[in-house]
């Protein structure tokens, strides 16, 4: 048993363990680019699951609160119109949400969003939270997501994993929870998916 859960712990670090270099992008395009979805403070995690295994395979939190933003620790969706420091998109508009998540979708994996209403403390919290938490080590995308979510008020609940669809059963089971899967049947994998996205200027 131990040799079977070390192995599905190491498929579940390999998942996330492709992770791009980034060009850290200056703090004037960061404010040029910021942007906020109207209406209500939110936070939604996204989880990339196997269409063939069920297995999960990436996390990431996006926070909309004075601005929205995705902290996407270890993750691979680099754009150059997309600024990024340290694991966190800015300037996450609705094209950019939407090739964020094409990006990851393809015929092999899913994006399932799950999206929370929260109050503006609890959104500048968890804002403070990922923009100061610097780059993820490699494989640890889970553990940050969560590491972030505990802190802050609320979320305090939210149990460590390192496994994306442990932490994804967990919010499954939180009120005002409202999930949504999103598929394409693409080939190819994330550096494809991103290349072929094409946001506005």
């Amino acid at each position: 048993m131990r040799v079977i859960a070390a192995l599905a712990v190491c498929s579940v670090l390999a998942a996330c363990a492709q992770a791009p270099t980034v060009p850290y992008a200056s703090d004037e395009r960061v404010a040029a680019l910021a942007y906020r979805e109207p209406g209500p403070n939110t936070f939604t995690i996204f989880t990339m699951v196997s269409n063939r295994s069920g297995k999960g395979a990436h996390s990431a939190l996006m926070i909309n609160g004075t601005q929205r933003v995705i902290f996407d620790p270890a993750g691979s969706f680099v754009n150059d119109r997309v600024p990024e420091q340290e694991d966190v998109l800015y300037g996450v508009s609705p094209a950019v949400l939407k090739g964020y998540k094409s990006a990851h979708a393809r015929s092999t994996f899913h994006v399932v969003s799950q999206t929370f209403e929260v109050t503006p403390e609890q959104a500048a919290i968890a804002l403070r939270l990922a923009t100061t938490n610097g780059a993820v080590p490699r494989a640890f995308c889970t553990s940050a997501t969560t590491g972030i979510l505990q802190r802050v008020p609320g979320f305090e609940d939210i149990q460590q994993t390192l496994f994306p669809t442990k932490l994804m059963d967990q919010l499954a089971t939180r009120p005002g929870v409202r999930e949504e899967k999103y598929f394409e049947d693409d080939e190819g994998g994330i550096v494809e998916g991103v290349e072929g996205i094409v946001l506005p200027d």
